[in-house]
């Protein structure tokens, strides 16, 4: 599914406007979107583990706070910084180390990989219905899981979504419209245009047809709910965008 990229625009579009094209609409737009053989956790850890060889680290750094985001643990990252070291160098290693302190210092425990997923309790809270597989990508900022509620292919899909506290979505939209029932959990969701609203157990949210939003769990605690997409003659039922500004979902704690 294709994701929209903005960064070589907005740096080189004036500049070096094929550049960017390359960059937004190729690399990401379609190889970095391509899940068939490589999901976006394993790209990650491949880039990563290309460019520590090569010792570029103000890119290296860069990926790793995508890494993060696409799922990969701090233990993960670990681990394939200590294979490398002996291929790629032992200063290259120190190197990426100090790297990876910083983008997963916050990560108490991350070598289980369970704190960014805590309320407290140690694991997210999915309501009344299971909490489903793990769901990390590049559309999501944390940890999600998935629970699929009707069958594959069916035209009016519906999945109980667990956000990891802290973990929201990018911008999309839905050709159709989308219905959320808050299950459990506290959130926020923001249509364009207006502003963000909280999200507790027992609030509906519709999304009307081809409106952006964004929603995802508060800072302080896990967020449920059942989102239910219609989606018709094998349709796409969701264009991801860009993600919401992280300073703005920040202050709303």
């Amino acid at each position: 599914m294709a994701i929209k990229q903005t960064a070589g625009h907005d740096r080189l579009g004036d500049f070096a406007p094929l550049f960017a094209h390359f960059n937004d609409d190729v690399l990401f737009g379609q190889v970095w979107s391509r899940e068939e053989e490589l999901s976006a956790h394993d790209r990650s850890m491949i880039t990563c583990a290309g460019l520590m060889s090569m010792g570029l680290f103000p890119q290296l750094k860069s990926h790793m706070i995508l890494a993060r985001k696409n799922g990969v643990t701090q233990s993960q990252m670990v681990e394939l910084i200590t294979h490398l070291a002996f291929y790629a160098g032992w200063p290259k290693a120190w190197s990426a180390f100090d790297l990876a302190k910083e983008v997963y210092g916050d990560q108490e425990g991350g070598a289980t990989g369970t704190s960014a997923a805590s309320d407290g309790s140690g694991t997210p809270d999915p309501g009344p219905y299971p909490l489903g597989d793990p769901a990390d990508g590049p559309n999501f900022t944390g940890h999600v899981w998935l629970c699929n509620m009707t069958q594959p292919g069916a035209e009016c899909p519906a999945g109980n979504v667990t956000f990891a506290p802290g973990c929201v979505n990018r911008w999309h939209t839905h050709p159709h419209g989308q219905l959320l029932l808050v299950t459990s959990g506290l959130g926020w969701e923001q249509e364009e245009g207006k502003a963000a609203r909280p999200l507790k157990p027992g609030d509906v949210v519709y999304c009307p047809p081809n409106v952006k939003h964004w929603h995802g769990a508060s800072s302080a605690s896990s967020m449920s709910h059942l989102a239910i997409t219609p989606s018709f003659q094998g349709e796409s039922p969701v264009t991801w965008l860009d993600f919401p500004d992280p300073d703005e979902v920040s202050r709303l704690g």
